[in-house]
């Protein structure tokens, strides 16, 4: 009897630790946000490499809820807008934070 209760608390104990890894990836997300994060920026990723003109490779792209924040260095003022445009047409984008620099202003 005491040993069958001591096998149940256990297994409840390591089931709790188990669950409890699939919480919050950052403190702040789910699994399940945190995953839609990670699909959402590798979508605005590969808007931006189908957009013409644009050097997709010097523009970095992070998102957090569904707010994608572009930083990095473009060209100029038209394939920065271009990044927020293609970035701005991705399913889950809820927000776009443009911190994209002009490398060579005119």
């Amino acid at each position: 009897m005491v040993r069958s209760s001591l096998l149940q608390g256990l297994g409840a104990a390591m089931l709790a630790l188990a669950l409890g890894g699939c919480a919050a990836q950052d403190g702040q997300r789910s699994t399940g946000q945190y995953t839609d994060d990670v699909a959402t920026t590798a979508r605005v990723r590969e808007a931006l490499v189908k957009t013409p003109n644009l050097r997709s490779n010097t523009i970095q792209v992070e998102t957090y809820r569904g707010v994608v924040q572009l930083s990095g260095f473009a060209d100029n003022e038209d394939s920065a807008a271009s990044a927020v445009g293609a970035a701005r047409g991705v399913a889950g984008v809820k927000e776009i934070r443009n911190n994209i620099q002009i490398r060579n202003p005119q």
